[in-house]
């Protein structure tokens, strides 16, 4: 990625950026010189989220819920029929208002507040001169259409609502939160059918991951005041509904498939190798505004309500999540069911597991909310291809598939139990957006780290989540 900034010409640049990101290669409307500026910028977004040190689900949320929310609010005076929604989410910290006598460049007014956002939001990963030659080369695009003074009055626009907004971010409980992704003040408890750290897992740390993060502030109030799901009653009584879920995730493994294997990891979206769940949805953003040209304005829309949708729903999840606490399959699978491994770990999941509780699940929730306020914005049915990983590397690292034990009496343990998959990340077709809420829902009950419950009030709070962002005056 370094070798980017050092490449001099505009046009080279427009098509690195049009290129290097999966999302461009099968989308219709990507092109150097005619890609919409606002799926660039998601595109960076994602990119930078990606690349990010110290990358979680939860601070990622938050970055596209404030990314996407000044987007719309730097374009929204350019449409007769929309409206600014921000007077519903703050009273406090009004934003700037456009002079109605004057004239803008709205194109330039989201560009300067893009880039603003960006760095501000992820301003420990070094990517500043990322950012702002990309901001330079989309500014060539417009300069030369204007006058000088609508250049500088649009781009001090863009740049005073993304100001407002980025002070207003400061206030929301989650401000620079890749500082305490694992406080080691945390005191986890400790009782039949709580979660307990992973022995393998996405991080070695035995502290979860931002166990407060469902205390920050939602975008929506009424997603605050959701009352909060139940999980099932913990029973080790092989007749129980408890009991059935979990004995339904340990025979599953059983059962994958290559094919299912794929789907796994398609939905996996480790936020150490990847843009991580929000990114992804993020770009299922980006594929729905390319597929149907949306204009500018219905553009930052879609993207302000995906990223306040799954900006809530992880806040609505970790707040059930550390409520309850409940254990990952792992845990009681090995304590409660019979295996033949004599040493290492009894049973472990396909898919590494992630470092907090199971109830319920976050992939789940964050695309049932992306595909509801989707599902809104372009209809049912809505065919799109999904091709978010096809660049990765198409077999696992290494660390995915072994375990060395800590010493003394060190042993590597072959992970998982399958034969090494080789897997080829191809793009996935889908005919609506819930078909691939609820593949992604599947996903983590084949890849052994949720049960069925989980995967099904996941789903169903994340349709409320979206609908109360829909509920929005947007128009």
């Amino acid at each position: 990625m370094a070798k980017h900034l050092f490449i001099r010409s505009a046009l080279t640049l427009c098509l690195l950026w049009s290129y290097s990101f999966s999302a461009h290669a099968q989308s219709p409307a990507a092109s150097s010189s005619t890609d919409p500026i606002a799926t660039i910028w998601a595109d960076m977004t994602v990119r930078v989220m990606t690349k990010a040190p110290k990358n979680t689900p939860t601070y990622g949320s938050r970055a596209i819920g404030y990314l996407g929310l000044t987007m719309y609010e730097t374009v929204v005076h350019a449409s007769p029929k929309h409206r600014s929604v921000f007077s519903k989410l703050s009273a406090a910290y009004p934003l700037p208002k456009p002079d109605k006598q004057q004239e803008y460049c709205w194109e330039l007014a989201l560009n300067a507040g893009q880039a603003y956002m960006l760095k501000a939001l992820y301003s420990y990963t070094n990517r500043e001169q990322l950012i702002d030659s990309l901001e330079s080369t989309l500014r060539q695009r417009y300069v030369s259409r204007v006058s000088p003074e609508v250049v500088e009055r649009s781009e001090q626009f863009g740049k005073a609502v993304a100001t407002a907004i980025y002070e207003w971010s400061k206030t929301d409980g989650g401000h620079e939160g890749y500082n305490r992704n694992f406080p080691p003040d945390y005191v986890r408890p400790v009782g039949d059918g709580l979660w307990v750290p992973p022995l393998i897992g996405q991080s070695n740390t035995k502290t979860p991951m931002h166990p407060t993060w469902g205390q920050n502030r939602t975008f929506s109030s009424r997603n605050s005041k959701l009352p909060l799901p139940k999980p099932l009653v913990y029973s080790t009584d092989t007749t129980s509904q408890y009991y059935s879920q979990y004995k339904e995730v340990f025979e599953r493994k059983k059962t994958l498939t290559t094919a299912d294997q794929a789907t796994v990891l398609w939905w996996g979206d480790d936020p150490t190798e990847t843009c991580s769940p929000p990114g992804h949805s993020y770009n299922l953003a980006t594929i729905a505004i390319r597929t149907s040209q949306a204009d500018l304005v219905k553009a930052a829309e879609t993207y302000a309500r995906v990223g306040m949708a799954v900006a809530d729903a992880f806040v609505c999840c970790w707040k059930v999540k550390f409520t309850f606490m409940v254990q990952r399959p792992s845990s009681f699978i090995q304590h409660n069911f019979r295996t033949t491994k004599s040493w290492g770990p009894s049973w472990l999941p396909f898919f590494l597991e992630p470092p907090f509780p199971s109830f319920y699940s976050g992939h789940a929730v964050q695309s049932a909310a992306t595909a509801t306020v989707l599902t809104h914005l372009y209809g049912h049915p809505f065919a799109f291809t999904d091709n978010t990983h096809v660049n990765r590397p198409e077999q696992l690292p290494d660390y995915f598939y072994t375990y060395q034990s800590p010493a003394p009496g060190k042993f590597t343990y072959s992970y998982p139990d399958l034969v090494k998959p080789q897997i080829k990340y191809k793009a996935r077709h889908y005919q609506s957006f819930w078909e691939a809420a609820r593949e992604c829902a599947e996903s983590r009950l084949m890849g052994g780290i949720h049960t069925r419950h989980d995967n099904e009030v996941g789903l169903a709070e994340g349709t409320k989540i979206g609908r109360n962002i829909n509920s929005f005056r947007w128009h």
